[in-house]
């Protein structure tokens, strides 16, 4: 306990001596952080698979092979073979290049909803948090109504209000349920910011309210909001997949995607379990790296944490 205290004091004093800012610092901090490095790991590994998925998979998502199917029966799918190291899936095609294929649409779903959410999440805020009155009553009631309806349950019923279900409309769906938690956030942080000295001072300057907003206000409050939209992709992955298992993604048999590889292996768990087992792990362990990395960069820009 003692040595603890003694690190953390000489960390401290080390921090003000260099005159190192809060980022640097963070930086240092989650270099440091055994759990922040895992994340980090996952993560470069699945994005590293993802951008070269066309290169690492040995064959194509849809292409059925005549020596798997040969083996198909009503109670057996084949399994690992030359060539094919995790065998067959229901349909004879090449279970790995599946595997692989589909990382990038995962990766595809999951940066666009955020990026998406984030986008219109931080209008919202910015105009709540600058004007205040009646537009921050305004649009927080709104965001109100969309924080009330659980998050699953609101990204399912956007997704069921298409005509056509697909890759399209779940991203708009996984999208819209990511809006109103940065929404909330930001605003949060523009609030915190309206009676600050740097604020008060410009104010008192003469500049012009368009300009403390966007130069004083928003890039001292944004930092949660990064940190949250590292959080919100794990959630973006998970809500994505499971649209996709309740059948409400995209239909398309021969595109790969983890859950609709998922559902579509439950009629099958007696036969191959394999079949379902490796979906569901990608998942979790993507939304793992992804949960890790954020909870980790939230306790290291924590202000706190320095003291």
């Amino acid at each position: 306990m003692v040595t603890t205290w003694a690190n953390r004091r000489r960390t401290r004093i080390d921090d003000l001596a260099t005159g190192r800012s809060l980022g640097a610092d963070a930086l240092v901090r989650l270099r440091r952080n055994p759990v922040a490095i895992v994340g980090a790991v996952i993560i470069a590994l699945f994005i590293l698979v993802s951008i070269f998925a066309p290169w690492i998979a040995p064959h194509d998502a849809s292409q059925a092979f005549p020596e798997l199917q040969e083996g198909l029966r009503p109670d057996v799918i084949p399994g690992a073979q030359p060539g094919f190291p995790l065998g067959s899936d229901q349909n004879g095609r090449d279970f790995f290049s599946r595997m692989i294929l589909a990382s990038r649409q995962t990766l595809l779903v999951g940066v666009f909803a955020t990026v998406i959410g984030l986008i219109f999440g931080v209008l919202i805020g910015v105009l709540a948090g600058a004007f205040g009155g009646w537009v921050d009553t305004l649009l927080m009631r709104f965001t109100d109504v969309l924080l009330s309806i659980p998050s699953l349950l609101l990204a399912i019923s956007i997704a069921a209000l298409a005509a056509r279900p697909s890759q399209t409309t779940v991203i708009i769906a996984v999208a819209i349920v990511g809006v109103p938690i940065f929404a909330r956030l930001l605003r949060g942080s523009m609030l915190a910011q309206r009676d600050s000295d740097h604020v008060t001072a410009a104010t008192a300057l003469g500049v012009k309210r368009r300009a403390i907003v966007l130069r004083h206000m928003v890039p001292n409050a944004i930092g949660p909001v990064i940190v949250q939209a590292t959080l919100t992709l794990a959630t973006a992955i998970l809500d994505a997949a499971a649209l996709s298992f309740l059948g409400l993604g995209d239909g398309d048999p021969a595109r790969a995607e983890w859950g609709l590889m998922l559902a579509n292996a439950q009629a099958y768990l007696d036969v191959r379990p394999a079949l379902a087992f490796y979906p569901a792990i990608a998942i979790i362990l993507v939304a793992l790296g992804f949960t890790l990395l954020g909870e980790a960069l939230r306790e290291a820009l924590d202000p706190k944490g320095r003291r």
